[in-house]
């Protein structure tokens, strides 16, 4: 097995020669890394097709985030040249005063220094966080699931060597090449050489992490993701984002898990819209009011109300008023994002204002929660935290600051 803490120890170093470089070396890593991607497309899909192999008794939507083709490795590479066009954070001045004592403060970006990425079945998260942390000058150590370990380690080994070709510490980018639990353990009690762990995958990855880690973490929670039509929607609208956010590509964090349906809208919307949903193949769990008018879904239980299916599945709950919405989003959701359709202002704001999510929407499917989406070149994770980063997680997050004072001889008296 790999020496985990000889590992960590060198990425550490490697953290202060990376967290000095300039932003043209590091975008022009990024360029040719991206390039590598590309040109590397057939042994990238030979990997994948070991890994897929393997993976015959995983549910569907898992071999789904699982799978590569062509398309999807240009848009790994699309995301790294993205990133290259980002402002790097990297010596940013927050804020800067100068005091009565004639001494100047400034307070300024820095990377954190090694970030530890602990993450499942999604080999993109490979490429996106290399070139996150690449850019916000910070090491990184990616510690992939088994299911995915062949392509991991065919993405991670072209990433790291036009990296290196390009003039960077060869230690700023680690795998860990193993599927042995013991290894995770090892890394989680690391403190004195990794700054900062982001889990990213189900829950029990992520309660493990927490569990066992010694060094602080930002969590990437549940997806239990809500769309709330209002009495006040336009409903073809309402149906067309509905479907989108639960049946575009349901086995990822930011589809809707539970649709929540104004009572005076319910009639005219639901009927047709669990149809459409039925025939897409989404299975419906609704409560009592919902069966009422479609009579041949199952019933809800209450433990559908707390659950990330990651399927096609849906639980749908028809409610008196938007205030009984925001209660039972704010108590039954993961806090990660949240939408209404409607056409009331007022109730936009209040639903805006209430409820208590990363992301929250006015008219919009939340499958726009992605750090690509937002512009933000790629995405580290999606913190349902609120401490320190929340959201898609890119550059700025990936940094903290330092003061730096400038002075001309000044004592404390």
């Amino acid at each position: 097995m790999q020496n985990i803490k000889e590992l960590a120890k060198a990425a550490k170093t490697a953290s202060y020669e990376l967290a000095v470089l300039s932003g043209a070396i590091k975008n022009k890593a990024l360029v040719r890394m991206a390039g590598s991607l590309k040109a590397k497309t057939k042994e990238i899909l030979s990997a994948n097709k070991t890994d897929l192999a393997k993976a015959r008794d995983l549910p569907k939507a898992a071999r789904e985030r699982l799978s590569l083709n062509e398309q999807r490795i240009k848009l790994m590479a699309d995301s790294l040249l993205a990133v290259a066009a980002l402002k790097d954070p990297v010596g940013e001045v927050i804020e800067g005063a100068l005091r009565p004592n004639g001494l100047w403060i400034q307070k300024v970006r820095v990377p954190i220094g090694v970030v530890a990425i602990i993450y499942e079945s999604r080999p993109n998260v490979t490429s996106d966080c290399i070139g996150l942390c690449l850019k916000s000058g910070n090491a990184c150590i990616l510690k992939g699931g088994s299911e995915a370990i062949a392509t991991n380690r065919a993405v991670y080994h072209i990433l790291k060597n036009a990296a290196v070709e390009s003039g960077l510490p060869a230690e700023a980018i680690n795998f860990v090449d193993t599927v042995e639990r013991k290894a995770l353990t090892e890394l989680l009690g690391l403190s004195d050489s990794i700054d900062l762990v982001i889990p990213r995958g189900g829950e029990g990855l992520i309660r493990f992490v927490q569990k066992y880690s010694r060094i602080p973490v930002i969590k990437h929670y549940k997806g239990i993701c809500h769309t709330y039509v209002d009495r006040y929607a336009d409903l073809k609208m309402a149906e067309d984002i509905c479907f989108n956010a639960k049946a575009q590509r349901p086995g990822v964090c930011n589809a809707m898990e539970t649709l929540l349906v104004h009572n005076e809208a319910s009639c005219d919307f639901l009927p047709e819209m669990i149809k459409r949903y039925t025939q897409a193949g989404v299975e419906i769990r609704g409560c009592d009011k919902t069966i009422k008018l479609v009579r041949s879904i199952k019933k809800a239980k209450e433990l559908d109300w707390s659950t990330e299916y990651l399927d096609l599945i849906l639980s749908i709950k028809v409610v008196d008023s938007l205030d009984e919405a925001i209660t039972h989003i704010n108590h039954y959701g993961s806090h990660h994002s949240d939408s209404i359709i409607t056409e009331s202002y007022n109730n936009a704001r209040e639903f805006l204002n209430k409820v208590d999510s990363a992301c929250v929407y006015v008219n919009a499917s939340t499958r726009f929660t992605d750090g690509y989406e937002f512009g933000l070149g790629a995405e580290i994770g999606i913190s349902t935290d609120k401490l320190h980063a929340r959201g898609p997680m890119a550059l700025p997050e990936l940094t903290s600051y330092k003061y730096m004072i400038f002075g001309n001889g000044q004592i404390r008296h």
